[in-house]
């Protein structure tokens, strides 16, 4: 029998609520035993958390941490969490449960071979081998990460001992499953699958390799909204949810494959498969690259991902890997309801966003045709383990953290790209500053004394406009056509969020182009 930490009933050092996903980063991956997460006091008791792998548990209790003995306060459980009732609010308390026990891979191969043979040929497989090659693989520091249950009774012992546990293999990310290999028809043993990236963070962790760390300060990492709800689960979740990205990939119905499971952020198992290698060819440079990314890191197609429809019609997995959720969603001009999302980024890239009269030529960027890993060459950059003052960097906060790679072809890149997005930042001011001035003395007289400032609005208004509402589906009508276009072209500016940087001539038209409408409504 495994058994947790110990904890003071009386702590409120823990979760406020449930967490229905492993929330701790460990070694390893999944734990072999359980782990407690926390202690909460509430009017009826003490709600206690722990985590750990499938099987039964029990809850223990005692008043005193050094004496007496464990009493147990709950019967076999299944869920990973209990409340106990008033008059424990004082003990402490230990969670107990299945003994670990390993098979290897190979045990899970019998019935999952398909995945087993794709698993077989990715970098986990071999990753004893990668401390082999630096005369590591004694170090009892490296090997939780490296192989299968270290330092547990049935896990790795030394490649001579238990060669069948080395590597990190199926039982790292899902648990000890030998008794699930045992009986497969168990329920209560079935290994879980786990999309939280606390479980690639345990071992992809620290100064030498602080993946875990850098998503973690990443908007990656937040669920800003409650994405469970009807009307947003199959719409904003395509996006914003991990659980749903991946279950509408599989050609499922989230509102039924992850019913009241859509609060999951974007992991590390949605951009990146854990079971299987993919083989891409790179059009920009013709170069092709064998890896575990879902998607390839650039492509030239127009691509929009709208959030209504059929999800596998739109869908297409050749679209830059960013691209797939970093697109307008088919925005129009013509849309009144709100503006367009957060996310016109490849569009952008492209010079496909955004409305044009003839004067202007679209075009797409240098930026979009020339860095041959598009997004990932400035949003990811990398850099070696130095020092513990001076630490990995693997890309992972998606921040432009480093100008190194700009001066291939720009002089002083860290001086001349601020300067440009502050010039778009005050062209993005003025015309804010027009259309409201086209609000207050040019707007029909209904939505001037309605909405001030915000007779230009959409409906919902966007950034620019804080404050209420703006003009009703019925009164956009009364908007002009030249209004509308400008705005939306502003918004798509605003929202691309590099300011210039991105398609810095498109940029610059799709203002000019804005400047021009305003100036006629102003000036008729």
């Amino acid at each position: 029998m495994a058994v947790a930490a110990v904890g003071l009933g009386g702590s409120c050092l823990a979760l406020a609520q449930e967490v229905p996903h492993w929330s701790i980063p460990q070694a390893g991956g999944m734990p072999g035993l359980p782990v407690m997460t926390g202690l909460e006091q509430r009017t009826n008791g003490v709600r206690v958390t722990w985590d750990g792998p499938p099987g039964y548990y029990h809850v223990f209790q005692r008043t005193n941490v050094h004496s007496g003995s464990w009493q147990a306060v709950t019967g076999p459980l299944l869920t990973r969490n209990a409340t106990l009732p008033v008059g424990l609010d004082n003990a402490f308390f230990r969670v107990a449960g299945p003994a670990p026990r390993y098979a290897g891979a190979q045990a899970c191969a019998e019935c999952h071979e398909p995945m087993h043979h794709l698993t077989a040929h990715t970098g986990h497989a071999h990753a004893l081998d990668t401390l082999k090659r630096i005369g590591q693989d004694k170090n009892p520091a490296c090997l939780p990460c490296h192989t299968v249950g270290y330092g547990l009774p049935t896990g790795f012992i030394s490649e001579t001992a238990t060669p069948h546990l080395a590597g990190v293999q199926c039982e790292n990310c899902h648990g000890p499953a030998a008794n699930h290999a045992a009986n497969e028809l168990d329920r209560a043993a079935r290994p879980r699958a786990e999309l939280a990236a606390q479980v690639c963070g345990g071992c992809h962790t620290d100064s030498h390799q602080p993946t875990w760390e850098e998503w973690k300060s990443s908007r990656h990492a937040v669920v800003t909204e409650d994405l469970n709800p009807p009307g947003r689960i199959n719409s904003c979740g395509r996006c914003h949810s991990g659980s749903v990205r991946l279950a509408l990939g599989k050609g499922r119905d989230p509102a039924v494959a992850v019913t009241n499971d859509a609060n999951v952020p974007i992991t590390c198992a949605v951009c990146h498969d854990p079971h299987g290698r993919h083989v891409w060819t790179n059009v920009l440079t013709g170069t092709v690259t064998t890896n575990q990314l879902r998607h390839p890191v650039a492509s030239t197609n127009q691509y929009a991902m709208g959030t209504g429809g059929d999800f596998t019609a739109q869908y297409n997995p050749d679209i830059n890997l960013c691209a797939q959720c970093h697109n307008d969603h088919g925005a129009t001009w013509s849309g009144n309801a709100r503006a367009p999302h957060h996310s016109p980024q490849y569009n952008m890239l492209l010079g496909t966003a955004g409305v044009l009269d003839a004067g202007f030529t679209p075009r797409a960027a240098t930026h979009a045709l020339q860095i041959g890993k598009q997004c990932v060459g400035c949003h990811m950059p990398t850099a070696p383990y130095q020092s513990e003052d001076q630490p990995a960097m693997t890309g992972h906060s998606f921040k432009v953290e480093s100008f190194a790679s700009c001066r291939d072809c720009h002089v002083f890149p860290e001086l001349s790209t601020p300067f440009a997005m502050m010039s778009v930042a005050n062209q993005i001011g003025q015309l804010k500053d027009a259309l409201d001035l086209w609000a207050t003395t040019r707007a029909p007289d209904t939505l001037r004394t309605k909405y001030g400032p915000r007779a230009w609005e959409y409906s919902i208004p966007g950034d620019l406009s804080p404050g209420g509402e703006g003009p009703t589906s019925v009164e956009q009508a009364q908007i002009p056509e030249a209004i509308r276009k400008a705005r939306f072209n502003l918004y798509l500016v605003k929202y691309d969020g590099s300011y210039g940087t991105h398609n810095p001539r498109h940029t610059i038209n799709l203002l000019e182009q804005a400047r021009i409408w305003i100036q006629a409504e102003l000036n008729p």
